[in-house]
């Protein structure tokens, strides 16, 4: 807030001056000169408790007509999104470059033109022959797509106020927008609230549903204010390894459907392919079951993906320091679980070196992958398979108990959709309909028994 400026008005003639001083010079009288504290900046530009247009309150409980999803044409789209595009809404999705954002885009923009509705793609970072280009490789180039190559938000929104509103309007990308009406080069965080704000507030108005590209950062979150995360109804991110050829939609943030949902694609020559059974992603097709491999189902929303976990051993010779390496998993949930191995089942794993994988460039985040990890590292550092078609979950405690986690009996169901035989996790998980041969695990010593063939 901006500091009040003094001044000092004259008593006797009303004559203004910024200073103090014994005589006014208008009236030329003495000591007549009082200090007058104007209205402060903040009270003059900020009160708005009066000056605006009225609004109208609707009760919530008036029966109105409630918006339909449109459908993206692809099942993996529509379900991370919870059942469709709400028109109105705005989405942000992010994802490293060259990882198949604008790919798919492009991809659904074409299958919901081709439904009849108006799509509009403009494109900030290509040119619109290029555009064209990527279009005939993927094989849409014939899909009534309005197509523009422009980064002006003046333009664009002058251009779209001049006829009906489209059914989705994309921005690739927000970063590459820019606004006259704020100082700053595109892609500063001025420029980029700015222009999400007018796109945005155009999408509430019209009832078009807009989708905004935005970069990210090294460390994998969003480019430019976090206050552009809040301000979208629905935040997606497209995640994947380059050298790998799946891909997964993750919605973090929905306003209109669950959170953590995913949807799982295939790159392959003509674009993103949808995968039916993600679950064959992440599973090696061995005939034989391999010591230090163990199969975890995990769950991603409300869909269960069969992850496999892979652990090495390598002993070393005294006085060498172990290394620890995990490649999609957290290092210090590694670190905790091999310290109660040690600590509560008499495991020795300082003296050797310790390497976990989750195969496939998955990553896991979900707790109940601890049991899946011990028996792998179990089974590495006795050298023996786990037994055959098994599948492991549960969370492991300090004290080396196994803890329940959710939806066990929609994780053993996958399971033996996919031909498992065997159950693995806490005693007090509900089987339900699933054939499996559920065997609980009391705790990490349990464990060991188990992979040792004690038990």
């Amino acid at each position: 807030m901006a500091k009040a400026k003094k001044r000092f008005v004259c008593a006797n003639c009303g004559s203004v001056t910024p200073r103090w001083q014994g005589q006014c010079d208008d009236c030329k009288e003495w000591n007549t000169l009082t200090e007058d504290a104007p209205a402060t900046v903040f009270s003059q530009k900020h009160d708005l408790s009066s000056g605006g247009r009225g609004i109208q309150f609707v009760p919530l409980n008036q029966p109105v007509e409630l918006p339909v999803r449109k459908s993206t044409g692809a099942a993996e789209f529509d379900r991370a999104l919870g059942g469709g595009i709400v028109p109105g809404s705005a989405i942000l999705m992010g994802g490293d470059p060259g990882i198949g954002k604008s790919t798919l885009l492009l991809q659904t923009a074409a299958t919901v033109a081709r439904g009849g509705n108006d799509v509009v793609y403009v494109s900030g970072e290509e040119a619109a022959g290029q555009v064209r280009l990527r279009a005939k490789r993927l094989g849409v180039a014939d899909a009534p797509i309005r197509l523009a190559s422009d980064t002006s938000v003046r333009d664009i929104l002058t251009t779209l106020g001049q006829g009906e509103p489209p059914a989705l309007l994309v921005i690739d990308s927000i970063q590459t927008m820019h606004s006259d009406t704020i100082e700053g080069a595109p892609g500063t965080v001025s420029q980029v609230r700015g222009c999400a704000l007018e796109l945005i507030r155009y999408a509430k108005s019209s009832g078009c549903a807009l989708v905004l590209v935005g970069h990210v950062t090294k460390d994998g979150n969003i480019a430019g204010p976090r206050v552009l995360e809040h301000m979208v109804d629905v935040v997606m991110s497209f995640e994947g390894e380059r050298s790998h050829q799946y891909r997964i939609l993750r919605a973090l943030k929905n306003r209109f459907g669950a959170v953590d949902e995913i949807g799982v694609f295939s790159m392959e020559t003509e674009g993103l392919e949808e995968v039916s059974n993600p679950s064959m992603l992440f599973l090696s097709g061995r005939d034989q079951p391999l010591a230090g491999s163990s199969v975890f189902p995990a769950l991603e929303g409300t869909r269960p993906v069969l992850v496999e976990i892979q652990a090495l051993i390598v002993r070393l010779q005294s006085g060498a320091t172990p290394r620890r390496a995990v490649v999609g998993w957290d290092n210090g949930r590694l670190a905790m679980l091999l310290a109660v191995l040690e600590s509560r089942c008499g495991l020795n794993f300082s003296s050797a070196e310790v390497y976990l994988n989750i195969a496939g460039g998955y990553r896991l985040s979900d707790p109940a992958a601890d049991l899946a990890v011990a028996a792998a590292l179990v089974s590495a550092l006795a050298d023996k398979p786990l037994p055959d078609k098994s599948a492991w979950f549960g969370e492991v405690s300090l004290a080396g108990e196994i803890r329940p986690v959710s939806h066990g009996e929609l994780r053993l169901r996958e399971a033996a959709k996919l031909g498992f035989a065997r159950g693995y996790g806490p005693s007090d998980t509900k089987t339900g309909s699933s054939k499996l041969d559920y065997r609980a695990v009391n705790g990490l010593a349990n464990l060991v028994d188990q992979v040792m063939g004690t038990q």
